[in-house]
């Protein structure tokens, strides 16, 4: 068992420091080159699907169902077996989805931009609104805080809990401003942390009474089928929102996202939007006129090769198969070396991409800038929160997926010692 840092002596801190320094040194000699910055599939994962570019060839049939020539204009928002593939992702109705492009995060950009200059099923726009605010879950994802950056939104933090938002608050600020126009959510295996929203978050979450009557849930629901364990008891489940929503007379409440960026290749996969009837007859309207239609080949592609949501499933088992190995190799270096001491604590999540570390506050920066110098790429200490601004200075988001276990386990003793390092430099400053 360790001892706590913070029930050491000084001069039990000198000691470590200068063994730590060492330690720190050594580990810089060795060159290491190594990224957990970002969630990028492996080159190991995309070349385990690389039959996914046989399905279709020149010789191949190319029509969709009901004779639709997928190689010719038409079928705006998806030919009708994509539709049914993306709507088993979500588990909801063929006929509440929208296939898109590559990539969820293009939807998600293209919903907040219709929004203001056309706005929501015939409410003002918000760019003609003096001011528009969003709900940010903390610590979340850095791209959904960009999206408001830049379209000049105002960032409110919610912090999370290992059930999902604190919904006190988010209930307060929904239902007493109107300005609040949208929160974003990622519930299934958050990113960073791994949290799964209970089914008492979803229910108040549909439950919601807005002040403004086109606020909406950004439900970013990227990991829904990305389980690093087959064991049932230890793969996450939520509600289904969309009928949860139905259910409480909030139907219309919900954008739900999602794509097989993760499944497919990152950058070929298809993504989807799933909301009522009201919000996709209005996205259509924009649609008619921003684009005559998506790529239907890549949309048939997807599902000649998976047939259906259970052979995605039976799909996504391979790739928890290659990212287990590295959860794992994380894991068991941060409980052996950091359990005890006090200094971090960490999440072990059943799913998704991610690993939520929490140092002691005030090192988060220190930490990854230590990283740095030895050669382990880290995401930036404060991208997790609104204006990259973490209070507390002490969140870090760890991106196990791209190196090999072994690297993984190399990468995160640099991280460890750099913790250890920091935790000692912040406790002798005082």
């Amino acid at each position: 068992m360790s001892k706590l840092y913070t029930e050491m002596s000084h001069e039990e801190l000198l000691e470590l420091s200068s063994r730590l320094n060492k330690e720190y040194r050594d580990a810089k000699g060795k060159g290491l080159a190594l990224n957990m910055a970002r969630g990028k599939p492996s080159p190991s994962q995309l070349d385990m699907g690389m039959d996914f570019l046989d399905v279709i060839n020149s010789a191949s049939d190319l029509k969709s169902a009901g004779s639709i020539d997928t190689r010719n204009y038409g079928e705006l928002d998806g030919i009708p077996e994509a539709k049914q593939l993306m709507a088993g992702i979500m588990e909801t109705s063929p006929e509440n989805v929208i296939v898109c492009g590559n990539a969820s995060l293009n939807i998600m950009y293209d919903t907040v931009s219709r929004a203001f200059t056309h706005g929501i099923c015939g409410n003002t726009p918000w760019c003609k609104l003096d001011k528009v605010k969003f709900l940010c879950p903390a610590p979340g994802y850095d791209r959904h805080f960009a999206i408001c950056q830049h379209f000049g939104i105002e960032m409110i933090t919610v912090p999370m809990t290992p059930q999902g938002p604190d919904m006190d608050m988010v209930e307060k600020y929904v239902s007493g401003d109107e300005s609040v126009k949208g929160i974003w959510c990622v519930p299934k295996y958050s990113n960073p942390q791994g949290y799964s929203y209970s089914d008492e978050t979803v229910k108040r979450f549909a439950a919601l009474k807005p002040a403004a009557k086109d606020f909406r849930i950004f439900w970013d629901n990227a990991y829904a089928i990305h389980h690093l364990y087959e064991e049932e008891d230890r793969q996450d489940r939520i509600l289904e929102i969309l009928s949860e929503c139905e259910k409480a007379g909030n139907p219309d409440m919900v954008f739900e996202f999602c794509s097989t960026s993760k499944v497919t290749f990152a950058g070929s996969g298809i993504a989807a939007v799933a909301s009522s009837k009201a919000n996709l007859d209005d996205m259509r309207k924009s649609m008619t006129v921003q684009t005559i239609g998506y790529d239907k080949i890549n949309q048939l592609r997807h599902v000649r090769y998976f047939g259906d949501i259970n052979g995605m499933k039976e799909h996504m088992k391979k790739h928890a198969a290659l990212l287990r190995p590295k959860f794992e190799a994380c894991e068991k270096v941060l409980e052996e070396e950091l359990s005890g001491t006090g200094i971090a604590s960490w999440t072990t999540p059943n799913g998704g991409y991610f690993i939520s570390l929490d140092v002691l506050e005030g090192c988060a920066k220190r930490v990854v800038a230590l990283c740095k110098e030895a050669g382990v790429t880290l995401t930036g200490a404060g991208a997790t929160f609104p204006y990259k601004n973490d209070p507390k200075d002490s969140n870090i988001r760890i991106a196990p997926s791209y190196p090999t276990p072994e690297e993984m386990a190399q990468a995160t003793d640099l991280l460890v010692l750099c913790v250890k390092l920091a935790a000692v430099e912040k406790l002798l400053s005082k």
